[in-house]
Order: C-alpha cells, then sequence, then structure tokens
C-alpha cells in the first residue's frame, strides 16, 4: 500500500507540472487554451530527439525540453493568441483544438506514428528499499523536482512583484496599464513560462506516459480534471488535486483494474456535483 501511494505521488507530481501550466492560463488569464498538450509532447521531443538521435545525456536535455516549448508559446502568443484574449471561451475552445490537431499531424509527419523510446540513467533505474517501501529511484528524481517547481511557482505568484503585476493585469488590464504596467509583456512571459512547464513534464513524463503523436489528445482531458477538482484561483488546488487524481489513478488500477481510468472519472464528477468551483476553490 506504501509503495502505490508513492508511486501516486509521483504520478500526481508529474501531472502537476504537465497541467500547472493549464492552471495559470485559465486561472489567472482567464485563457482556456486547450494546446497545451501540443507544449508536453514538443518537449518530450526535444528529449527524445536530442538523446536518440545526438546522444545528449538526460539531465542536458530537461532545460532544453524547457526552452523550446516556451519559445513556441511565446511567439505564438505574440502572433495567434494575443488575438482571442477578448473573445468568447467557445472560440478559444475551437482555436486551441485546431492547433492540437494541427501540431498532431505536423508531429506524425515529422517523426512518424511509433512510440519514442527514452532510456533513462543507469542511476535513475530500479529500485531501492526504505523502511521496508520499495521506492523507485526515477520517481523519487521527479518528486524531487516538481516539488521544488510548486515551492518556486508559489512564491513566484505570492511572494514577487511579478506575481502582484500578473494578478493585477488579470484583475483589471486597463487599470493595470494605467499604473504602467505591460500587461502585453507580463502576458507573454507568464504564457511562455507556463509553455516551458508543460514541455518539461513531457520531457519528464515520456519514460512513464509514453510519448507518440496523439499524446496531447490522451492527456487533454487529464489536465482539465486537475484544474477543475483543484479550481483555478491559485496554484495550491491543483497541485493538491494533482496528488489526490495520482493516488486514486494508481490505487484504483491496482485494485480495481477493471475500472481502470474510471475512478479518476468519477472522482470528477462528484467533485462537479458537490463543489462545482472545485474542492479548494472559494465559491463566487
Amino acid at each position: 500500500m506504501l509503495t502505490i501511494l508513492f508511486d501516486g505521488i509521483a504520478y500526481g507530481m508529474l501531472l502537476f507540472v504537465l497541467a500547472c501550466g493549464l492552471a495559470v492560463t485559465l486561472g489567472l488569464m482567464n485563457f482556456v487554451n486547450l494546446a497545451h498538450g501540443a507544449f508536453a509532447m514538443a518537449g518530450g521531443y526535444v528529449t527524445a530527439v536530442l538523446m536518440n538521435r545526438y546522444g545528449v545525456p538526460f539531465l542536458l536535455t530537461l532545460p532544453l525540453a524547457f526552452i523550446v516549448p516556451a519559445l513556441a508559446g511565446l511567439v505564438l502568443e505574440r502572433t495567434l493568441y494575443k488575438r482571442l484574449y477578448t473573445r468568447s471561451h467557445l472560440d478559444q475552445v475551437l482555436f486551441s483544438i485546431g492547433l492540437v490537431f494541427m501540431a498532431v499531424a505536423a508531429v506524425d509527419y515529422a517523426m512518424g506514428s511509433q512510440q519514442q523510446m527514452i532510456q533513462i540513467p543507469t542511476w535513475l533505474q530500479g529500485r531501492v528499499e526504505i523502511f521496508g517501501i520499495q521506492v523507485g529511484l526515477y520517481r523519487s528524481f521527479i518528486i524531487a523536482v516538481c516539488g521544488v517547481l510548486v515551492v518556486a511557482l508559489q512564491f513566484i505568484l505570492t511572494q514577487t512583484r511579478f506575481g502582484s503585476r500578473l494578478r493585477a493585469a488579470v484583475d483589471d488590464p486597463r487599470v493595470a496599464r494605467g499604473l504602467g504596467i505591460n500587461v502585453s509583456v507580463i502576458f507573454a512571459a507568464t504564457f511562455a513560462v507556463g509553455s516551458g512547464l508543460a514541455g518539461l513534464g513531457g520531457a519528464l513524463g515520456a519514460e512513464i506516459l509514453g510519448l507518440d503523436p496523439t499524446f496531447p489528445l490522451k492527456f487533454m482531458i487529464y489536465f482539465l480534471i486537475v484544474v477543475t477538482v483543484g479550481g483555478t484561483t491559485s496554484i495550491t488546488g491543483p497541485f493538491l488535486a494533482s496528488l489526490l487524481l495520482g493516488i486514486a489513478d494508481v490505487a484504483g488500477k491496482y485494485y480495481v483494474p477493471s475500472l481502470g481510468a474510471f475512478v479518476i472519472y468519477t472522482l470528477m464528477i462528484v467533485v462537479l456535483v458537490l463543489r462545482p468551483q472545485g474542492l479548494f476553490a472559494r465559491a463566487r
């Protein structure tokens, strides 16, 4: 049971890194970006190509798995996304889902439809026993990396000038501009960081989740469930929701394999019925 709990926490941490960018764009910027998974896929393919074709060590690919999707997100935000900030959520959904299908088709054409295999370093392979608990080394690495990211994100959003400017720009862009805040730069930087974090999550999760051109479609619902269950008013809600869903998914697939992923769908339905605003968000 403790081993399953540990694996569930690692899976939940990975879900948070993959979904936290969506939590920021949807919760703080009020923009529905269903193409978030495409940036995660981009990070995974950056790592796969660098490792398999050029022999770059795994750890050295992680910064590039963040930078490349972040730059792509920045370019798309400046050229396309910014035109839809004031449009309806339906327009945003249709636009972003179109980007998903374009990304899937482009990657399938360029890289093929087969799974991309990533060989993690030998020092991250296998398990060790700690106090009688079988602990996976790679999952421990994921928990450590994601834990640092959670603390850093929470600090930036709540304790820094950038975080206060971001919240001001979201609450009332017109007043924020009147106070001298460059709203467009704040939104562009936030969108780029969210895209980069998705790419980093895609790179870290390629060995566990698998990586192929349909990645954005397969995991889109997971990202939305994390944000829906946790609420969109802070980073803490999606983080706790990710842990809850990760543990529920791993435990459900172990104890009731016949139900599989329906455990987290059931959990989402119960949460939406009892608390439509999310478990960790205030009711409006």
